[in-house]
C-alpha cells in the first residue's frame, strides 16, 4: 500500500499561507508521532491534519490516505477520517490536489512551515486549533487537538500533546 500525502492551500492558507519547506530558518515545526503496534494485522492509517479558528472555519494542512488502491477505493475510506471529513473533506474537490511524499508509517514525521512567506502577513490574529485525526483499518480512530494563538511567540512555545492509541506525541515548534 502506498500513501500519499496532501499539502492544501489552507494551513497553508492558515496557519500557513506561505507553504511548507523543509529547512526554513524561520519556521513553525509540526511534529506528528505515529506509533508502532504489535498486533496481526497492521495497515498504516488515514490521517488529516487541519487548522480551526474559532468560529471553527477550517483549513486543510496535510493529508496522508491511499492514493493506489485499485479504482479508487482509497477516496471512499476517507469517510472514515469523521471530523475532518465533516469539516473539510465532503466540501472538498477530489482529487486533491498537491500530493507528495512518502507512505507514511510508524515515526515522527516533521511539516515545517515557513514563517517567511509574504503571504502569512494576511493571517488574521486569534485563537487556533491544529487537529490531528488518524484512522486505521481493524484498528481505531482519535483526535488530537491543539490549541494555539496566531501570530506564533516563542514564550508560546513549544506545545505538545499525546494521543492514547493511533497517535502519539503531536508538537509544535517555533523555530
Amino acid at each position: 500500500m502506498k500513501f500519499k500525502t496532501f499539502l492544501g492551500l489552507p494551513l497553508v492558507y492558515c496557519l500557513v499561507f506561505g507553504g511548507f519547506s523543509y529547512a526554513a530558518d524561520n519556521s513553525l515545526s509540526v511534529e506528528v508521532e505515529i506509533p508502532r503496534m504489535n498486533v496481526a494485522e497492521y495497515h498504516k492509517p488515514y490521517v488529516a491534519v487541519w487548522l480551526e479558528d474559532s468560529n471553527r472555519k477550517a483549513t486543510q494542512v496535510a493529508l496522508w490516505y491511499d492514493l493506489d488502491m485499485k479504482d479508487n477505493e482509497g477516496k471512499k475510506w476517507l469517510k472514515d477520517i469523521r471530523q475532518w471529513w465533516r469539516r473539510v473533506g465532503r466540501k472538498s474537490e477530489q482529487p486533491f490536489d498537491g500530493l507528495t511524499s512518502a507512505t507514511k508509517g510508524p515515526g515522527k514525521h516533521t511539516l515545517s512551515i515557513d514563517l517567511d512567506a509574504k503571504h502569512l502577513a494576511s493571517i488574521p490574529s486569534g485563537d487556533y486549533q491544529l487537529r490531528i485525526e488518524a484512522s486505521r483499518e481493524v484498528g481505531g480512530k482519535e483526535v488530537i487537538n491543539i490549541p494555539f494563538s496566531w501570530p506564533p511567540k516563542a514564550s508560546d512555545y513549544p506545545i505538545s500533546a499525546k494521543g492514547s492509541s493511533e497517535l502519539g506525541r503531536v508538537s509544535i515548534q517555533l523555530n
